[in-house]
This record gives structure tokens, sequence and C-alpha cells, in this order.
């Protein structure tokens, strides 16, 4: 990168100036991993401070049974299928109680679009599950699903919402973003919530008191200036809304797990590498530098593996996700033995380790528990990055 570049850059960050689209180009085509770290960083400690949050929650998946094909996705089978499975509302509620341990404070509910399941299984879900767990915050459903409800009910989004929110939903969930350009988008998802129904639908959410997460699949056939693209539009509707707390950056996976059965779903691994760790990390400082509105950056340890994830709180993340136990749509994101599940005690020796305090918090990012720092006589404690 041209030095005066870099130094007109470096003086806006640090200025407080928004970034513009040829901004985000030019941070994505700079190799100084270190200097964009420090930059992210520097923001994230002006928004958060030297914290990490985290919570304790559970992800449910109440059927992978899917009308679409989307190229990406290893999860969805199609009825009939060996391994395809739709839970009644009783099992789904006994499965959510037998995951209510540890203090848990919010269930994590995204599904296959069901070709058969009425609307009505929805909201009777959240009620039945909200009977069960009254104390746990439901975060439920991507804008494709409410989306994929308007289809099979013949009512709108907003009445949609009134009900789900009625029967115990406190947020959407942030799938079916992907990537937003559609000369990305129309090779990747196969199904028919675009920007247009996404943004709508979280407009509404939003309208409606609900906080929701945003996110974007990165490191598969999309280039830098698509993702730029797509945290400018989340932006722009941030500055709209208000409404959304946290951009959460998700790693394309290739399917380690899931072709068991001998069949690759995911069409694009063929064609594709994931994201090496260095380019996970220029993603989450870039979306950090560009994203100036939104309060909180999350890396999916899930998603990263766990010492990528640790890095990221490094370069802009302020937030680890939860002690997840079992990921159904993608796990073991680098080969390598990333594990189902991080206790809570687990997430605390992992924030300490790379160098700050954690904070328990709920889905709304109320603090719910603050705890100890890293120990100040551990020399070899790595600290935060400082410009």
């Amino acid at each position: 990168m041209d030095a005066g570049l870099k130094r007109d850059l470096e003086q806006k960050v640090l200025a407080g100036e928004r970034l513009s689209r040829e901004d985000g180009i030019a941070l994505y085509d700079s190799d100084d991993l270190a200097w964009l770290g420090s930059l992210a960083h520097e923001v994230r400690t002006r928004k958060n401070g030297e914290v990490v949050h985290f919570n304790v929650n559970r992800h449910l998946n109440m059927t992978n049974v899917c009308t679409a094909s989307c190229a990406y996705c290893s999860f969805q089978r199609k009825p009939g299928e060996k391994d395809a499975y739709t839970m009644r509302i009783e099992e789904a509620v006994k499965l959510a109680k037998e995951m209510e341990g540890e203090s848990l404070t919010e269930l994590h509910i995204v599904n296959g679009l069901h070709p058969n399941l009425p609307w009505r299984y929805y909201p009777r879900s959240l009620s039945e599950l909200k009977k069960a767990l009254p104390n746990v915050s439901l975060k439920a459903f991507t804008a494709t699903e409410i989306h994929h409800f308007e289809t099979i009910s013949g009512m709108p989004a907003s009445e949609i919402l009134d009900e789900l929110i009625d029967a115990g939903l406190e947020s959407l969930t942030g799938g079916g973003a992907e990537i937003f350009d559609w000369e990305v988008r129309q090779h990747i998802v196969d199904h028919a919530t675009h920007w247009e129904d996404w943004s709508r639908i979280h407009r509404l959410a939003h309208e409606k008191g609900l906080k929701t997460p945003s996110t974007m699949l990165y490191g598969h056939i999309e280039e830098p200036r698509h993702r730029v693209d797509h945290v400018l539009r989340l932006r722009e509707l941030q500055d709209e809304t208000g409404g959304f707390q946290v951009f959460i950056p998700l790693r394309y996976q290739h399917d380690f797990v899931d072709m068991q059965d001998g069949k690759v779903r995911n069409r694009l691994q063929a064609r594709t590498q994931m994201a090496t760790g260095a380019e996970a990390l220029k993603t989450f400082a870039v979306s950090r530098l560009l994203f100036d509105n939104v309060p909180h950056v999350k890396v999916f340890w899930v998603m990263h593996g766990v010492q990528t994830a640790q890095l990221a709180l490094q370069h802009g993340a302020d937030d680890m996700d939860g002690s997840v136990v079992e990921y159904k749509i993608t796990h073991d994101a680098d080969n390598y033995g990333t594990p189902n599940k991080l206790t809570r005690e687990d997430l605390l020796d992992l924030i300490r380790d790379a160098g700050f305090r954690p904070v328990e918090r709920n889905t709304r990012y109320e603090i719910i528990r603050e705890y100890e720092g890293p120990d100040p006589e551990r020399r070899e404690a790595p600290q935060p990055m400082r410009f």
C-alpha cells in the first residue's frame, strides 16, 4: 500500500471518521496484517474496552428438511433421504430441557425450509419451549425462514413477527445473509430471500423492538469488494434502524463431516479453498473498521477454530459466542479437532489466555456477570495490541 494512503487511512480511523467503499477495498489490499489488527483493536477498545463477551447457549435445529439446495450447504436434506429428520414439538422441548444445565441463557434455533410443515408449527414450538424454559431467551429463525413463513401462511412478515414475539421470540438469527451482491449470490443461494427481503424483514424486526445479529459468509467465490459491499449495506441499514447488535463474519466451510453418506452436498468445495487464518483475521479487522455503527463483532469459534478465534479478539472482535454443545450446520472448522463443546470455564480460560477480561452476557448484551481478567503475574500472558 502507498505510504501516503496508509497514513490517510490511519488518520481517518484515529479521528473516528467514517471509511468509504474505496477505503475498505484499500484495506483489503494491504498485506500488513499487524497494522490492520492494531487499527481494528483501537476501534474495538474504544467501543468495548478490554472485555470479551460470551454467553451460555445451545443450538436447536428442529428439521434439516429443506426445499433449497444452496451451493455451500451440507446441512439440508430432501424429504425421504435416510438422515432427513423433523422433530415433533414434544421432542424439541424434551431435547431443549436436556440442554438446560449450566445456567443456560439462550436457545438458538435455525431450521431448513420444510415444504410440508404448517405455519402453526413454528409459533407453537416457541410457545412450548418458552413454557419449558421460561428463563431462556429464544433466538430463532433467519430472515429466510420468516420469508418462507410468509409463503406457507399467506400472512405478511409483520403479522408473523407479532405472533412469534407473542410466543416468546426475543431475537431473529442473522443467517441467510451470505453475500448480498447478486454477482456472487446467484451462484451460491437457492432460495428467494435476497437483500431486499432480508433487509425488509430485519427492518420490521427492529421496528418492533427486536435487536438482531447480522452475518456475512466469506471465503468462497466472493472477492474483497463483495465483502465491502455487504458490510456497507448493513451499515446503511444500521444508520436507519440502529437494530443490529453484532456483526458475525462466518468462515465458509468445506464438507468435512456430512459427506459420510457418500453425497457431497457442498458444490463449491471442488473449486474453492477455505480462507486461511490470516485471511480470516484480515476480514475481522476490515469489518470492524468499516462497520462503525455496530457495537459488537463476534467470532464464532466453531467455524474458525479456537486459536484463530483467540487471535480474532486481537483483530477487532469482542465476542466469542457461547458454549455450543452441538452445531449441526457446520463443524470442524479447521479439520484439526475443533471441539464440539466449550464450557463456561473453557471460555473463561480462552478469553483470559488471549489477554482479555471475560464478561458473560445475555441475548440483548445485558451483562449477567463480570469475571476477573488475566493473571497479571503470568509473564507469558499475551497482551492486546496497541496502535
